[in-house]
């Protein structure tokens, strides 16, 4: 796989927040280097039939626009899930190629790159989230590192049981 590094450019809040989901972000993608397009859609894990690598991937796209622009921008939610399939994202992602579903993720990480290099960290977001708290900017950064990074375990089990290589 290829080697990623999270070392910062520089010290500060911000550079070592953004490196950090950056880093997260291409070692999700490092992940799916060389994958089948029929091995991005299965389902390995017996109590997870929704875990896919393209699942992971799709979700993980998915999610930052939740936090970005629903929670921290106050944009409407026009995100693929509903109320009956809160999960349809990671379902609707096997029918995608795993390189669209990439390509879309690395699009959308630029954009979300630039919103938050022109936002101050302390900014609290448009919409309230778990017993009615605006969030800042930071949280959500530092969120999305967390949530990337246990993904990026799920992504770690599914390629070894997949075809053996681990990694990263």
């Amino acid at each position: 796989m290829t080697r990623i590094d999270d070392t910062p450019t520089a010290w500060d809040e911000r550079t070592q927040l953004t490196t950090f989901l950056d880093y997260a972000r291409d070692t999700a993608r490092a992940k799916c280097d060389g994958v089948s397009a029929e091995n991005a859609r299965k389902a390995l894990l017996p109590g997870s039939p929704l875990m896919t690598m393209s699942g992971v991937i799709n979700h993980l796209r998915w999610v930052e626009y939740y936090w970005f622009q629903v929670v921290l921008l106050g944009e409407e939610d026009l995100g693929p899930w509903t109320d009956e399939d809160p999960d349809r994202e990671m379902r609707i992602a096997v029918d995608f190629p795993l390189p669209r579903l990439l390509d879309e993720y690395a699009g959308q990480s630029a954009r979300y790159r630039e919103l938050v290099a022109r936002n101050d960290l302390d900014r609290r977001a448009e919409r309230a989230v778990r017993n009615g708290l605006h969030v800042d900017l930071r949280w959500i950064l530092l969120h999305l590192t967390e949530e990337t990074a246990r993904h990026n375990g799920h992504l770690d089990i599914l390629r070894e049981l997949l075809d053996g290589t681990t990694g990263d």
